[in-house]
């Protein structure tokens, strides 16, 4: 498939996930180098932008006060949207995180973007973040987040849980580290997913179990329509405190300790 091609089945795939409720749009600058952003463009071109809810990032290298506003302004020229719902600092770089955070408020009160987010921070960069901004709260941290990556229940969660932010998690099947079925972890999601019977798949059990309880989202990356109908499916999938505890159980071990880990 060539590049036209791969572009159009893109696109296909997002506007089938919005048309399924799949609402949240999640991209950045480093994505492709913005050409991400123009094939969101393309994709939402039409729909109500009050229904939907776009996030975008900016990169540590950028992350000044004037590189930040740059940058913001540079992702809605090529979402060709008036404001993003949430912006955030990718990762932690070498440029004061004061400037950065300075930065973000002043987007919030120009209406350039609705609320401001951190990725990849752990509880001491959060605190410090948080300890800079005068007029607007920390409104969500994005962290890498999977079955076989539980880091972020360690601390994260608790912290995000206790300040009212949300914890989003991406790459939430891993990275070719999703469990097969012939694997010990992948039979008791087999098994789950039997448990609920007609199209329930191992990987809607996993996604609801990622998005369990407030304050947890997830935002499971699908370049195919089929792949972001599966997704889909997960949003009405309950699962019951024995699923929950088998689950649990299956993957205790993958709640790593050292540091915060990104995918």
């Amino acid at each position: 498939m060539g590049a036209r091609g791969l572009r159009a089945v893109e696109i296909a795939a997002l506007r089938r996930g919005i048309e399924l409720g799949l609402t949240h749009i999640d991209t950045a600058e480093m994505y492709g180098n913005g050409a991400a952003e123009e094939v969101i463009a393309e994709a939402i071109a039409g729909w109500p932008r009050e229904g939907l809810f776009i996030v975008s990032k900016v990169l540590p290298q950028n992350g000044t006060y004037d590189g930040t506003i740059a940058a913001c302004e540079a992702s809605l020229r090529r979402l060709r949207t008036p404001y993003l719902d949430v912006y955030l600092l990718h990762w932690r770089g070498r440029h004061p995180l004061g400037e950065t955070m300075r930065a973000l408020e002043d987007l919030v009160d120009a209406g350039r973007i609705r609320a401001l987010g951190v990725s990849n921070f752990d509880v001491a960069d959060m605190d410090e973040a948080r300890s800079l901004l005068r007029r607007h709260p920390l409104a969500c941290n994005q962290v890498l987040y999977h079955l076989r990556e539980r880091y972020v229940e360690r601390a994260l969660l608790p912290y995000c849980r206790q300040h009212k932010i949300a914890l989003c998690g991406y790459s939430p099947f891993g990275t070719e580290t999703f469990p097969g079925p012939a694997t010990a972890a992948g039979r008791v999601l087999g098994t789950i997913a039997a448990r609920h019977g007609g199209r329930t798949t191992p990987r809607q059990v996993a996604l609801a179990f990622l998005v369990r309880e407030a304050p947890l989202f997830a935002i499971p990356k699908a370049a195919l329509p089929e792949h972001v109908e599966e997704n889909a499916g997960a949003l009405h999938l309950r699962l019951t405190e024995t699923d929950l505890r088998e689950i649990d159980q299956a993957f205790l071990e993958n709640r790593s300790s050292g540091d915060l880990p990104m995918g």
